[in-house]
């Protein structure tokens, strides 16, 4: 007669056990301070299926032997600013080597609105370290010899020029005649018709045989060690005459900032109106306003006091939209003595920001131009990949749908998620091979 207590408990015990798992417990309800963007981990933790790393046949490669006799003398002209400047001269580097030249060390002329005077190669980069480094891959000299120097070289316009045999069928010839040649490589050239040796050289020249002087370097690294760790480094473009350019209308700047943009716009940089305006930032082509940054930002998870070096030019416009929300915000002017500040130049600004950009933890882009394309490349060759281009075309199309608020946020984190993981922009692709992870 003992079992039936037994029996009744149980009983009891799987009622119980059934009750618990027909009607689960009500789940617990979220504190009034956290959100979705700010419970869900940063943009950084998604797990990547794709790298780009330096592609082994240049990296491992043995090289093609030089050849005995050089085709004469190249000297690449590079204009703009220090990034359109590199850009141009790996170019010529890959040029030199595909026409069998020697390269000559370049001049750089600046454009008349960095407001400073030209300067040789040498005023930038360590002269001695490049070539050193460039060894094998292509004859450079820094001065030509007596029987040339006296000599302007021939001017051979590249501008329509693209790939392999374009250079050699229009170049070489004059190379041959006059032995020595200057050149601004074309924008638009294809260079996967490179051989690859001269593809190795334009490689080498970018990523390994650039290096900043030592005055340079020396400055980079002050800055450096000033800034607050861990940090981004932010590229933010939303400077007057680059909103001009963009002919982009912009509702609610400040009485200073519109008159800053009208005097940048001129007679003929009127803003689009109407449709027309409508499709254009539909298709990326607005910069990002600091207020729009600071949005993405927080829409990509990133903590509200990360420590955010500031990579911009001057007479940034509407800073106060990132830093009335991002209030660790630092900046070259703030960081180096006023002294040591007022006597750089706007490349030696740029140079500053490059260095601090390839060696921060994390890089965010509102923009994709030359600098933030020699950074990507950079980190990616240091194996360094927390960077990210903000999209100004899935903004401007999330935000003509009418998205705002936290649909918006959402929009926003799945298509900046999807340009992570797939390392999309991430680096140049003459150099660098995709790696599935």
């Amino acid at each position: 007669m003992r079992v039936r207590p037994l029996f009744v408990i149980i009983s009891t015990l799987s009622l119980f056990l059934a009750v618990v798992l027909i009607y689960p417990s009500p789940p617990v309800a979220p504190s009034k301070s956290s959100d979705s963007t700010s419970a869900k981990s940063d943009i950084w933790s998604v797990q990547r299926i794709v790298e780009w790393r330096p592609c082994k046949w240049w990296l491992q490669s043995h090289l093609t032997p030089l050849p005995a006799k050089s085709n004469g003398y190249i000297r690449v002209d590079c204009y703009g600013g220090l990034n359109q400047m590199r850009r141009d001269f790996c170019d010529g580097v890959g040029i030199a080597r595909l026409l069998n030249s020697t390269l000559v060390l370049p001049k750089f002329e600046v454009a008349a609105y960095w407001n400073e005077s030209s300067s040789g190669f040498s005023d930038v980069f360590d002269a001695d370290y490049f070539i050193t480094q460039m060894n094998g891959f292509v004859n450079v000299v820094k001065e030509l010899p007596p029987e040339i120097s006296s000599k302007e070289p021939h001017r051979v316009d590249c501008s329509k020029r693209k790939g392999q045999f374009d250079y050699i069928e229009s170049v070489l010839p004059f190379l041959l005649k006059y032995h020595y040649v200057s050149i601004t490589p074309a924008v638009s050239q294809r260079r996967d018709r490179y051989p690859k040796y001269a593809k190795a050289a334009l490689c080498q020249a970018c990523y390994r045989a650039l290096k900043l002087t030592g005055s340079l370097e020396k400055k980079a690294n002050k800055l450096l060690e000033a800034i607050p760790k861990p940090f981004l480094s932010l590229h933010l473009r939303f400077e007057p005459d680059m909103v001009a350019y963009s002919q982009c209308q912009y509702s609610g700047l400040s009485p200073t900032s519109m008159k800053a943009l009208e005097a940048a716009r001129g007679d003929d940089r009127k803003p689009w109106t109407g449709e027309a305006a409508r499709i254009w930032r539909n298709r990326g082509k607005c910069p990002l306003t600091p207020n729009e940054t600071a949005f993405i930002l927080k829409a990509l998870s990133i903590p509200t006091n990360t420590n955010i070096y500031l990579a911009a030019g001057d007479g940034l416009m509407e800073i106060e939209g990132l830093t009335s929300i991002y209030s660790n915000v630092v900046t070259k002017s703030a960081l180096l003595s006023g002294e040591d500040f007022e006597t750089m130049h706007g490349n030696t600004k740029a140079a500053l920001d490059y260095c601090v950009s390839i060696n921060s933890d994390s890089y965010m882009a509102t923009y994709f131009g030359n600098m933030d394309k020699m950074v990507a490349a950079m980190r990616a060759f240091k194996g360094l990949y927390k960077t990210l281009f903000l999209s100004r075309r899935a903004f401007a199309e999330f935000t003509s749908r009418g998205l705002e608020g936290k649909p918006l946020m959402e929009a926003l984190w799945k298509a900046h998620e999807d340009d992570f993981i797939k390392g999309r922009g991430s680096a140049l692709s003459d150099c660098f091979c995709e790696f599935k992870l």
